[in-house]
């Protein structure tokens, strides 16, 4: 993506007060910029840790926390009290706070140092309690954390911490996240509806809908030499139909494949949209349905949505960006059909043209086929089956008072038998706990039938990128039962709805 933003980074504050004198103070900085850095070399960070001074006063910590809100560059802060911190001075700071916080209740050393402990040891090491000063004022503001116990040396620790930062920058990047919607969504449906003012109040995403024939426009504009260079690049990097290729009796479908994407590329970049829609029932002057463009663009960490679904587009760019730099990928996905015979009972997900091959096994081959709607010419597309490994599924369904994320823990699984006849990129997986009990949580929980289906992002990351939204998420994993899953529903209902108040 070309619109440039600058590199994400998290702010680590210590907690300490001028009660114990500037030569302790120092040793505090000492440490905790030790900590900080050690936890920077230890986890899997997406971000950049940027180590603050220590902090002792109220008036010093509430500056922070506003310059951390101006900041574009910082997603999020971690907070540690090395020694104790008196919590009323944190009270204006934290009020004040509208980035992400991450609690760390660590120390600086692993080992008590047991023949020589004294009391200055005592006096400099106070994480114990100083922490539980700060969890008391955190809960009596009510302010909505992750908290993280241990050394910063501990993997599952530096772990739990890096799960949080991919969480936060996905949080950042649906803040400022501009959709284009080419068209509306697909007529009589209901869950691609949505209220964008109040998506855009909640997670301020501004969704913005512009007439097909205005991409067409752009796409109509792009050269010849423009086309020429995209399609060597599709026979470099994909397995190209014999028809497609230079020379091709069809050849020239492949060309206006690369002049939708160079046209659709343009359009997006130019006017900083990091999701799109598109929608088979209004193409305007497109001949053929964006399939290979989509993908494409997908896989540069593009949102997408089928259908007008701006929902989808809005959490698949999210989840890119959570999952940037990890091995898998994420791809817009809808559950197509089941496999209910013997053995394993399996979902096979697939689109009209639109699956991302960041999620892909092998090389795509790239394909023409006659698509059955849209009545346009044949479109192009990328085929594949997409690479085993553990995902999660997830989507985003508006239920009138509140938005809800439904996930569900799967594993991708190698197709049974060849699809040759089938000329879509798709994914087979298993749900957990099973299909039965998976497929009855989902549609008690109202989900979408358009999903993310991610390899790069767990549940984990979604379960923090909830709490920092402010979201439900319902959540269908290995150990889920539809009957507990339903009182769960309910207890969600009542706590949102009495959470908004009056």
């Amino acid at each position: 993506m070309t619109h440039a933003a600058p590199a994400p980074e998290v702010w680590f504050l210590t907690g300490s007060q001028h009660l114990y004198g500037e030569s302790t103070l120092s040793q505090v900085a000492r440490q905790s910029r030790a900590i900080s850095d050690q936890l920077a070399a230890t986890a899997d960070l997406p971000v950049r840790l940027l180590w603050r001074p220590v902090l002792t006063d109220a008036d010093a910590i509430r500056r922070t926390m506003l310059d951390a809100n101006a900041s574009a560059a910082c997603v999020g802060v971690i907070a540690w009290m090395h020694t104790f911190s008196p919590a009323k001075m944190w009270i204006a700071g934290l009020d004040a706070l509208d980035k992400p916080l991450l609690h760390l209740h660590t120390q600086a050393n692993t080992a008590l140092p047991w023949s020589s402990i004294d009391m200055d040891f005592m006096n400099l090491n106070q994480a114990a309690h100083g922490d539980r000063e700060f969890g008391y004022i955190q809960s009596r503001l009510g302010v909505p954390r992750k908290t993280v116990a241990g050394h910063v040396t501990d993997p599952a620790v530096a772990d739990r911490v890096a799960v949080w930062a991919r969480a936060a920058r996905g949080r950042a990047e649906l803040r400022g996240l501009r959709i284009a919607r080419f068209g509306d969504n697909m007529r009589d449906v209901a869950v691609t509806e949505g209220d964008k003012v109040e998506a855009q109040l909640r997670f301020g995403v501004s969704v913005n809908t512009y007439g097909v024939n205005d991409l067409v426009a752009a796409v109509d504009a792009v050269s010849d030499g423009e086309v020429t260079d995209l399609v060597k690049e599709y026979q470099e990097l994909y397995a190209p139909a014999p028809e497609l290729r230079t020379g091709g009796a069809r050849h020239d479908s492949l060309r206006y494949a690369a002049r939708i994407e160079r046209g659709l590329r343009g359009f997006v970049d130019e006017g900083g949209f990091g999701a799109f829609t598109t929608n088979f029932e209004d193409l305007g002057g497109l001949r053929q349905l964006p399939g290979l463009a989509v993908q494409r663009l997908m896989a540069d960490g593009y949102g997408f949505g089928g259908e007008g679904d701006w929902k989808t587009a809005a959490l698949l760019r999210t989840l890119k960006t959570m999952g940037e730099g990890r091995p898998g990928g994420s791809s817009f996905m809808e559950d197509y059909t089941y496999h209910l015979g013997a053995g394993r009972q399996l979902i096979l997900g697939a689109h009209m043209l639109e699956v991302c091959p960041s999620i892909a096994a092998g090389q795509p081959s790239c394909e023409i086929h006659p698509l059955g709607i849209g009545a346009r010419e044949d479109p192009v597309r990328l085929v594949f089956d997409a690479a085993p490994g553990a995902a999660v599924t997830v989507g985003l369904a508006d239920l009138g008072e509140r938005f809800r994320l439904v996930a569900n823990e799967v594993d991708v699984v190698e197709p049974l038998e060849p699809l040759p006849r089938l000329p879509v990129a798709r994914a087979v997986w298993a749900p957990r706990p099973d299909l039965t009990t998976s497929t009855e949580a989902w549609l008690t929980a109202g989900g979408p039938h358009h999903t993310v289906l991610s390899t790069a992002v767990g549940s984990a990351e979604l379960c923090d990128f909830a709490e920092m939204t402010g979201t439900e998420l319902a959540l269908i994993d290995a150990e889920t039962t539809v009957r507990r899953f339903a009182r769960e529903l309910r207890w969600e209902q009542a706590y949102h709805r009495l959470a908004r108040g009056l």
